[in-house]
């Protein structure tokens, strides 16, 4: 097996097969860059339609082109094969709390490149990046920080017919399988007495998960695969519940990952 770290390898054909990695993984991470400039820029000229909502709209759609191209960008480079079809049918259902686990940084990429009209929670310093912020809060997306106002603005948005994406590990995954989950998911679904959709990443690497530097460079070609879980109905014991979903997400991640097939 290779070694991760591509400038101890031997010279030769591994060594070789590294640097092929490494070259695939920053010029996928500078093609990202500049889509992040060019959506920032496209958001800029569109700041000035007409209402809040089709700007939100016209926003969310530029983010999800974004990250679809940049992962269509990096299949075609040998670096992903994905398998992210099972979203699709969640298209033109009723608003839910889509709850998938949390490997990797990639995760919500994953899923707003299928699915256009999600409210993502994120991190408040997201919402103030230079390559993000703009983007993000011109498509309405919502800052965990402070916490009542976060509640407040996801079940507003849950009532107002949108997905609300939401990691119930609350950051990416340290233990194994996954962490403790966070009672934020129920407290929401409850309020908003809307249904709880579990999302099951699959995947056969660590990069970019919690403490993966972007030095490190990772086996290549990288797979994810998405099914969807159990939908679990509007909780009305919290703690239960939470407890419920952990247990649920822990069974479902001890058993063999289904691999994505080979094009």
């Amino acid at each position: 097996m290779r070694s991760q770290a591509g400038p101890e390898l031997p010279y030769g054909p591994a060594r070789a097969a590294a640097l092929g990695d490494a070259l695939r993984l920053y010029v996928g991470l500078a093609s990202f860059a500049v889509m992040c400039v060019v959506t920032s820029v496209a958001m800029m000229l569109g700041s000035g339609l007409a209402t809040r909502k089709l700007r939100r709209h016209f926003a969310r759609a530029m983010v999800s082109r974004m990250f679809r191209g940049y992962l269509r960008s990096m299949e075609r480079l040998g670096a992903l094969r994905l398998d992210l079809d099972a979203l699709d049918a969640l298209a033109d259902t009723p608003p839910m709390v889509i709850a998938p686990n949390h490997p990797s940084m990639i995760d919500a990429g994953l899923m707003l490149s299928r699915m256009a009209g999600l409210t993502c929670i994120m991190k408040q310093e997201i919402l103030h990046s230079v390559l993000f912020g703009a983007g993000a809060r011109m498509a309405g997306y919502i800052t965990n920080d402070p916490p009542r106002a976060m509640l407040r603005a996801a079940v507003d948005s849950l009532h107002a017919g949108d997905h609300l994406l939401l990691f119930p590990e609350g950051t990416r995954s340290q233990g194994s399988p996954l962490n403790e989950l966070q009672r934020t998911v129920g407290v929401i679904a409850r309020r908003a007495s809307v249904p709880v959709q579990t999302v099951i990443i699959d995947t056969n690497t660590a990069f970019l998960g919690k403490g993966w530097p972007l030095s490190r460079i990772p086996l290549m070609p990288m797979t994810y695969r998405v099914r969807l879980g159990k939908r679990f109905d509007p909780p009305a014991d919290v703690d239960a519940f939470t407890a419920e979903l952990e247990a649920y997400f822990r069974a479902e991640l001890a058993g063999p990952r289904p691999s994505v097939p080979t094009p």
